[in-house]
């Protein structure tokens, strides 16, 4: 059965005060959850510690980008494995904002996503096309190449520690939000591309990202092929990020 994940990236944002009110308030808010929904946080990387001291046995934390590299002389990076080490169990690759702003190519997020697998972290790969190749009808090829690229090198054992979260990048912190039906139409898709990658398609589970919020994420969460949500801003408020994980409905 698939996982139904909501994620949090708080990106850039945060301080300690914020963690503490933060946490408090998603976990009292979660105690009463009763959809088996995995919450994940993943905060600026000098806050882990202190989400994971805060988060409890409800909440999962992550980093938001890892190293091309295991260790060495790479300043200002961060290895999968001192993720693992401290503490994470999930790590993002491939946001289009470090795809965008910060140059990374597909063949890097495929490095990245074999170093977090073999760290033992769950990776959620994160797809998606801008406006412009929306428009020209080529949105499905250009996710479709980023999946390819991205689970080039995932093994037999390594299926049920991949996560896809298709984020279009005009619907990223702008307000704009696919409709329910095209954000189903763009899953179904990656799902057909995991098929005939010969990927345990129907166990992986499959996120939507894109100015997801409280009043939306319902007809999200009902589409038969998103398992989830990828949430932005909305993350940094306990009332929109636990009214997001409460938009899940229950499975059998």
């Amino acid at each position: 059965m698939r996982r139904k994940i909501v994620a949090g990236n708080w990106k850039m944002n945060g301080s300690k005060d914020l963690v503490a009110s933060l946490l408090g308030q998603i976990r009292s808010d979660l105690a009463s959850l009763d959809n088996d929904v995995e919450v994940v946080i993943v905060p600026p990387a000098l806050f882990v510690s202190d989400v994971i001291s805060q988060a409890g046995s409800q909440i999962a934390v992550g980093v938001q980008n890892v190293a091309c590299w295991d260790s060495g002389a790479y300043t200002g990076e961060i290895s999968a494995g001192m993720a693992k080490d401290c503490g994470c169990g999930y790590t993002l690759v491939g946001h289009s904002e470090r795809r965008q702003l910060f140059g990374e190519t597909d063949e890097q997020v495929a490095v990245k996503v074999s170093r977090a697998l073999a760290s033992g972290l769950d990776a959620v790969i994160c797809v998606g096309e801008t406006l412009e190749e929306r428009e020209a009808g080529s949105a499905e090829e250009v996710v479709a190449v980023q999946v390819r690229s991205a689970i080039a090198s995932v093994s037999a054992g390594q299926w049920r520690q991949v996560v896809i979260a298709y984020e279009p990048v005009w619907a990223i912190g702008t307000g704009k939000t696919a409709t329910a039906g095209d954000a189903q139409a763009m899953h179904a898709a990656i799902r057909g591309v995991l098929k005939s990658f010969g990927a345990p398609a129907e166990e992986i589970s499959l996120l939507y990202g894109g100015s997801v919020k409280a009043d939306n994420a319902a007809a999200l969460f009902a589409q038969p092929d998103i398992d989830g949500g990828l949430i932005g801003g909305a993350s940094l408020s306990a009332e929109d990020f636990v009214g997001i994980c409460r938009a899940m409905p229950g499975r059998s």
